[in-house]
């Protein structure tokens, strides 16, 4: 399933599944069909989802086939006066997680981004933070914070999303604590980064985490670790990787990061990016206002953005 979080011109963001090139609204659709309160409760947004699978899962896919057994009564307009169903062109994409806990990124976890910066691979995790105010969704304009540094930075990454508390979890169950797999740009602003040494505003600052379009269920992702993953600029490709290549793996990083902290449901760990980045570059390359930058993973779609100025 690819859900997501999107708005229209009327309506407020709604928790909807891409559909065949259209998007469903699935609270409405829960109250056509009758759903229980609970059931209808747990289907309200993506936050409720989350903190309710897997049972939620197995509710919106019953769901589904309720749907695809009688369609027709999802083919006029609910109750609110708005259709069921809109056509993805007509809408806008918000982070599919709106408000997460945590924002949990890792740090040099490709061989090749190591190497082109000459350093060594880790040999443990390096967990930094971006904030519920980083996040911006697909085709989202990034803010670029040109006024404290002009060297803006795309790094593409694959992220996944916490369905079901964690804490001190193995890496033989740690995939199934995850819900799904989505895109994230960890844009970063390199003069900050080198100046402070840590990355909290580096990496956190507002605009700095785009990220989407929609959340792609595990089943449809058959391996995390087997994903083409490619970053473009204006065109240009200047990552291309697979993560197969990944240092840590999405149980690795499960298991080290609940040692200490727990992950709840909702909470996003994106998992580091590949080598290419614009400051490695000869000459070294960073996004502008009016630069349109892409990150496309196999399987998750493409997550767009242009570039403006905070």
């Amino acid at each position: 399933m690819r859900l997501c979080t999107v708005s229209v011109d009327g309506l407020d963001p709604f928790f909807g599944i891409e559909l065949k090139g259209r998007v469903l609204r699935i609270a409405a659709a829960a109250e056509a069909f009758k759903l229980r309160p609970s059931q209808r409760a747990a289907l309200a947004d993506m936050t409720s989802y989350l903190h309710a699978v897997p049972g939620s899962e197995r509710t919106l896919r019953s769901l589904l086939k309720k749907i695809a057994d009688e369609p027709k009564n999802i083919a006029g307009k609910a109750e609110d006066g708005f259709a069921f169903l809109f056509d993805r062109s007509g809408l806008t994409y918000h982070p599919p997680v709106p408000s997460p806990q945590k924002v949990l990124c890792v740090g040099l976890n490709y061989k090749d981004h190591c190497e082109e910066q000459n350093k060594p691979i880790p040999k443990i995790p390096i967990i930094f933070n971006k904030f519920p105010t980083s996040l911006i969704g697909h085709e989202a304009e990034i803010p670029l914070p040109l006024k404290i540094d002009e060297k803006i930075d795309y790094e593409a990454e694959l992220a996944f999303v916490i369905g079901k508390r964690a804490k001190n979890v193995k890496k033989r169950s740690a995939l199934s604590h995850v819900a799904g797999y989505m895109i994230l740009n960890d844009v970063s602003a390199r003069s900050l980064q080198w100046a402070e040494k840590q990355w909290s505003r580096a990496k956190g600052f507002d605009g700095s985490g785009p990220c989407g379009p929609v959340l792609v269920t595990p089943d449809e992702v058959k391996d995390p670790h087997a994903l083409s993953i490619c970053c473009r600029l204006n065109g240009k490709v200047m990552q291309k990787s697979n993560t197969k290549h990944l240092v840590f793996k999405v149980q690795d990083l499960i298991q080290h990061i609940t040692q200490v902290i727990t992950l709840e449901p909702g909470d996003i760990v994106s998992t580091g990016t590949p080598g290419g980045v614009g400051v490695y570059r000869e000459p070294q390359i960073f996004m502008k206002p009016g630069d349109t930058v892409e990150v496309e993973i196999e399987g998750l779609g493409k997550l767009i953005n242009k570039c403006g100025t905070a």
